[in-house]
């Protein structure tokens, strides 16, 4: 699971940065050198054919003509962020945070390198910061939540993970990660003897991701220990044809006390 964690944070990454890129040019307020703008524009379209050397170079040209240019060192913080330099990316933010305090992908993108270094007590302040300045960005919601999951704080996560997806239902990321807050939240009612909790936080696991073998079989685990055999083996048999594999000695368990083969 942390392996298709760890890709699908490279997958969403990968989408959000160019986005990120173009949306730091839209905000440019008019600006008194031609030169640094044109500078600023070159790194960009470096930037977005992942050629982040050359954009770095045309980024730091902006930065010499004008220090106060907190796009151009946001901007190359995201292709230092993306060459895997997390100290530079975060001396640009810094620095784009000191310029304008109201530079909320500032905060986003500090964010998202804390994150990426595991470092989610300092990547948490960052994205609360960034929805402070701005509330509709529903990738911060999105990235919050995955930090909290991390942190195992699920009730965080789901919370900020259905907002993501209130503001943009497409939110491949906040679906994936919220149906995994549901299930891991519900393994932890399961353990606690809570079933009729756990199995509503199973239910919408599946819900939002049909094909959750993992959230099958626990749910199917609960339906055992309530005896309710039938449904135990319909879960196990749905975690099965997903690929989960089922401890063998359960299946035998379940085999003896329901008194059918499947």
């Amino acid at each position: 699971m942390r392996n298709k964690l760890c890709k699908s944070m490279m997958v969403i990454l990968i989408i959000i940065i160019p986005i990120l890129f173009s949306c730091a040019t839209t905000q440019q307020v008019e600006r008194k050198s031609k030169n640094g703008d044109s500078y600023f524009q070159s790194g960009n379209t470096y930037a977005q054919k992942r050629e982040y050397d050359q954009a770095i170079l045309y980024y730091s040209k902006a930065i010499e003509i004008d220090s106060k240019f907190y796009q151009a060192y946001n901007n190359r913080g995201l292709a230092y962020f993306e060459k895997s330099e997390h100290d530079r990316a975060i001396s640009d933010f810094n620095k784009a945070i000191e310029i304008d305090p109201k530079n909320y992908f500032g905060y986003f993108n500090r964010g998202l390198v804390y994150a990426e270094k595991g470092q989610y007590d300092l990547a948490i302040p960052d994205y609360a910061k960034a929805l402070e300045l701005n509330s509709k960005f529903s990738s911060v919601y999105t990235n919050r939540g995955k930090a909290y999951v991390k942190k195992r704080q699920y009730d965080e996560a789901i919370s900020d993970l259905k907002k993501a997806r209130e503001i943009d239902p497409r939110d491949g990321d906040a679906l994936l990660y919220l149906g995994e807050a549901y299930c891991n939240r519900g393994k932890i009612y399961s353990k606690k003897e809570q079933y009729d909790h756990a199995i509503s936080d199973f239910n919408n696991a599946i819900e939002l991701r049909p094909r959750y073998a993992e959230a099958y079989y626990e749910r199917g685990r609960i339906y055992y220990f309530k005896r309710d055999y039938d449904k135990c083996w319909k879960d196990i048999n749905n975690a099965r044809l997903f690929d989960y594999k089922v401890p063998s000695e359960f299946v035998e368990q379940l085999r003896k006390d329901s008194g059918r083969e499947r």
